[in-house]
């Protein structure tokens, strides 16, 4: 599968917390380096996300905010 998205970035579920509808997985980009992304549950369990499997993070976005 080809992606437009540029930002693809490779690490290792942390945490998976399930709600009925939504559930929120903590990925572990780097030691210490966490990204969190909410995704329906449904997504969850069609792709076999929990802790320890290693997958890669998609960002795309038209609006990037950085804070200094």
């Amino acid at each position: 599968m080809a992606l437009s998205a540029r930002n693809l970035i490779k690490g290792t579920v942390k945490e998976v917390k399930k709600g009925q509808v939504m559930a929120e997985a903590t990925i572990e980009i780097a030691p210490g380096v966490e990204i969190a992304s909410a995704i329906t549950t449904n997504s969850v369990e069609k792709l076999g996300i929990a802790a320890g499997k290693e997958v890669t993070v998609v960002i795309k976005a038209t609006s990037v905010m950085i804070d200094a």
